[in-house]
């Protein structure tokens, strides 16, 4: 008896983007650009707005297109010690003399 294979849709599987970018990344840089144009009401800030949320726009896109998931590995990445000393075991204390 030969082994059921089950397609997996492309569907079901997508990444969670909003307009080719990060989905919560886009809508908070359009949220900010948003709140910009609308608290300074002049036109330079309604330009600034537009353009800072284009440039955010980008480089979301730039993001999904290299890792969708990037943003969780930022995140990830941030919670990290930003250094790790070199031990020989993580239970050795390598406080003063090692051989005494």
């Amino acid at each position: 008896m030969a082994l059921r294979a089950i397609p997996i849709r492309r569907a079901g599987n997508r990444d969670n983007l909003f307009m080719g970018g990060d989905r919560e990344l886009v809508m908070f840089s359009g949220l900010m650009a948003f709140a910009l144009v609308f608290s300074a009401q002049e036109l330079r800030a309604s330009i600034f707005g537009l353009l800072l949320w284009l440039v955010a726009l980008f480089a979301c896109r730039l993001m999904a297109k290299t890792d969708p998931k990037l943003r969780f590995v930022y995140l990830r990445h941030r919670k990290y010690k930003s250094y790790y000393p070199a031990r020989s075991t993580p239970f050795r204390l390598n406080k003063g003399e090692p051989y005494k």
